[in-house]
């Protein structure tokens, strides 16, 4: 097995008792969003062919699983598709942790649906109808007339957080709604499902689906950085006060023109 051989476990909860897993000279563990994830993986690969003796063990999860690790001391890095929440930087820092945030990309939740669907805008209030369960039928937004099947993600998921806030206002999600734990969960549901509707971030959408515009707005490099897209976001790595070492390295690689090279070669969107 080579030294720069990258592990990846794509975990759905972390484990309550668990070892730390903090960088100890040039081993370095980052958990988290599974939006984040591929931009992880491609970048961590490539700091690792670059510093052979380096070895960097990437997980999934969740936000929320990413966000916990980082509290429990058992990661380096907390892979984040949103900002912490402020009862979570209390927490950390009541266990002496300083949750200090590094953007790696820009990401506009995409709205899908099925293929064969011919809906070609949604507003923010439709959607949220939608997806509280008061709008059951596409022909009430100008489709067929089909029952609606909504599709989400699950609460860990900072997609959902997102999109909650956003999209939803903190309402809550119909309670008939299919609750997935991943954004390719999410796509391939709805490329199987006719009358299904999801969300994703940019780099999990595919040719099988149709991305529907929101409020007119279709996400673009453009909508997404100049904020005009509605369900624009940044995606984070998140670690305990300023990166040092390792750590800091391979950040720093993430944000260099290599490495944001990558990021739009995943699917999402530049910081500049």
């Amino acid at each position: 097995m080579k030294v720069n051989t990258i592990i990846i476990l794509i975990v759905a909860i972390l484990s309550a008792v668990s070892v730390p897993l903090l960088a100890k000279g040039n081993q370095l563990t980052c958990s988290g969003s599974t939006t984040v994830l591929p931009v992880a993986q491609a970048t961590a690969e490539a700091f690792m062919d670059k510093n052979p003796d380096i070895n960097i063990s990437v997980r999934g999860g969740g936000s929320g699983v990413g966000v916990a690790a980082l509290q429990n001391k058992t990661v380096d890095i907390a892979n984040s598709s949103r900002s912490m929440k402020s009862k979570e930087i209390a927490a950390c820092k009541a266990k002496g942790i300083n949750p200090t945030p590094y953007a790696i990309a820009n990401d506009g939740i995409s709205i899908v649906v099925h293929k064969n669907n011919k809906v070609s805008n949604l507003t923010v209030a439709q959607i949220k109808g939608i997806y509280t369960g008061k709008i059951k039928n596409w022909k009430e937004v100008g489709g067929a007339s089909m029952p609606i099947v909504i599709i989400s993600r699950d609460v860990a998921s900072g997609t959902f957080e997102v999109f909650n806030e956003k999209a939803l206002s903190g309402s809550k999600v119909e309670g008939a709604a299919q609750l997935l734990a991943s954004n390719n969960a999410v796509v391939t549901a709805v490329t199987s499902t006719p009358g299904a509707i999801g969300y994703a971030g940019l780099g999990y959408v595919n040719e099988n689906v149709n991305v529907v515009p929101v409020n007119n707005i279709t996400p673009s490099e453009s909508t997404v950085k100049n904020g005009t897209y509605p369900l624009s976001r940044k995606l984070y790595m998140y670690t305990n006060g300023k990166a040092k070492g390792v750590v800091a390295s391979y950040l720093s690689f993430i944000q260099s023109a290599e490495g944001q090279a990558m990021v739009k070669e995943s699917g999402f969107i530049t910081l500049n």
